[in-house]
């Protein structure tokens, strides 16, 4: 059986080099997602890079711990967290081992599986609100933090995988700031969108939350 170019694994090569090369190159590869209900496989259109040390709004700017330690490689896994006390968000890791870095998958269309996908977003108005935002993304995927540290560039059966897709021309990928970062990480230009794609999220700066009484 031949595989289709399209459909076939990313090496582990390709998250081996530093995140902002891996961050617009990641635009238009297919994320496969296996479930019980079968695969969900996603177009992504849009992403943000983290380059650790070197990034104040990276989980791991100040140093190694227990939730960010998937960073730190190797690289091709799946880095998992969760945010404000209800949802998950799903990075790819990249650069070489020992350097946490990573991408965000902010954003993408559903090629296929979108019935099961529909049953994790009830809320969506229409497919492409399905996986239009980062939490959004892995709920539709249906992904926690048991699918951290996940090899997203296994060839066999794997819960997650990375395939070659169909890389986004370089004239048709933009780059603003990240969505809803605070302090000097936020003035980074390093959220990367296909232009004019729907399933892209709206932007926004980062607004401080208020303390409740």
């Amino acid at each position: 059986m031949i595989t289709p170019p399209d459909r076939t694994p990313l090496p582990r090569e390709f998250f081996d080099r530093p995140v902002l090369e891996v961050a617009p190159d990641l635009l238009g590869r297919t994320l496969v997602r296996t479930t019980p209900d079968g695969p969900i496989a996603v177009r992504l259109t849009e992403v943000e890079a983290y380059d650790g040390p070197n990034d104040p709004g990276s989980h791991a700017y100040r140093g190694r711990t227990a939730r960010n330690d998937v960073m730190f490689g190797p690289p091709g896994h799946v880095y998992v967290y969760f945010t404000y006390g209800m949802w998950f968000c799903m990075n790819l890791v990249c650069g070489p081992e020992g350097r946490a870095s990573a991408v965000l998958l902010r954003a993408g269309e559903v090629l296929e599986g979108a019935e099961p996908a529909r049953k994790r977003r009830l809320s969506a108005r229409n497919d492409k609100e399905l996986a239009k935002g980062p939490a959004r993304l892995a709920t539709a995927l249906g992904v926690d933090r048991a699918l951290d540290g996940t090899d997203a560039c296994d060839p066999g059966e794997t819960p997650l995988r990375m395939l070659t897709g169909t890389p986004v021309p370089s004239d048709q990928v933009l780059n603003g700031p990240r969505t809803g970062v605070a302090g000097e990480g936020g003035a980074h230009p390093w959220r990367f969108w296909v232009a004019n794609d729907p399933t892209v999220s709206p932007y926004r700066a980062h607004a401080p939350r208020r303390r409740s009484s």
